[in-house]
């Protein structure tokens, strides 16, 4: 019966799957943000080329 109860109170798996989703949600929004930055050097550095050729 004690082996239940302290099954029931031990929460560290929670607390480690909840940690574990956080870290993963993190990990979506740097890539997302990092993709849109990247994106916007491509054109930038596009940008410039197209400038320094037409010079």
């Amino acid at each position: 019966m004690q082996t239940i109860r302290k099954f029931i109170k031990n929460n560290k798996g929670a607390t480690a799957i909840e940690y574990g989703l956080i870290a993963a949600l993190i990990a979506v929004a740097a890539i997302a943000a990092m993709q849109g930055l990247g994106n916007q050097l491509k054109t930038t550095f596009g940008n410039v080329t197209s400038n320094m050729k037409a010079s």
